[in-house]
């Protein structure tokens, strides 16, 4: 419970402190909005989960969805390994709470279903199955804009699993930046994403860092990500120690 009571004292510190600096929120001066719809398509050699200390541990396809307005959204993902088995399908619904020039507020909510493949033996004869497992979290995603193309944020996850056999409690805090648009070449970008992260599952909890590379050309929708991850002292037991991988993303 202290664990617990402290994530929730330093989220509140940290949006509270945010809003103070935050310009006067501009959503109040929006328009109604048409619906747009967007989303991307991933190929990564090493399937990363949403706390990603953990991997499907093979090559994977994302699929992300997005359909709505400016501040409330529909985001389906999709996650399929590449010899075709379902990974986890999570179906997002996320609001815009607050934006300003500096700063942002988003919430978010989820069902999702992880699949998993078992061995039964029914009549002396073994065959795998594909079984599921549900769950649903949701999110506090509070944004620092330092400038245009630096920023400041956390990120605060929970998620509870219903069925038997899943993880009852998982909390999930990032600190984390981010560096746009740094200047490659004439025609390349990158973008890195820093982070570190504090993760509770039951009674086990420990501390991690990450970091994202992303490169992407100038007006084209394709883009090449490299990811890392490292334990800095944790007893979950779950937990691999270093995890990487590289993706290769198309959005449309």
């Amino acid at each position: 419970m202290r664990k617990i009571t402290i994530l929730f004292l330093l989220i509140l510190l940290f949006t509270s402190s945010s809003v103070l600096f935050a310009q006067e929120s501009n959503l109040k001066n929006e328009t109604k909005d048409a619906i747009k719809v967007k989303g991307s398509i991933n190929v990564t050699n090493n399937g990363i989960s949403i706390i990603p200390t953990f991997t499907l541990g093979k090559p994977a396809a994302i699929v992300n969805l997005s359909v709505g307005t400016s501040r409330l959204t529909f985001e389906p993902e999709f996650r399929v390994s590449l010899e075709g088995k379902p990974w986890a399908f999570i179906f997002w619904g996320r609001y815009k709470a607050y934006k300003s020039d500096t700063f942002t507020l988003n919430i978010g909510a989820h069902p999702a279903l992880a699949f998993k493949t078992i061995a039964l033996t029914k009549d002396g004869i073994t065959n795998d199955y594909i079984v599921s497992q549900r769950y649903v979290a949701t999110e506090v995603v509070p944004t620092y804009h330092i400038t245009k193309d630096i920023s400041l944020g956390m990120y605060y996850l929970y998620s509870h699993g219903i069925d038997i056999g899943t993880v009852k409690n998982t909390h999930f805090v990032t600190l984390n930046t981010g560096f746009s648009n740094i200047k490659v070449s004439n025609s390349l970008r990158m973008k890195v994403s820093p982070q570190l992260y504090y993760l509770i599952m039951n009674d086990a909890d420990g501390f991690y860092t990450s970091t994202t590379f992303t490169v992407s050309k100038v007006n084209n929708p394709i883009s090449v990500a490299v990811f890392f991850n490292k334990v800095i002292d944790t007893d979950i037991k779950a937990s691999k120690d270093f995890v990487w991988n590289a993706t290769l993303s198309y959005a449309f």
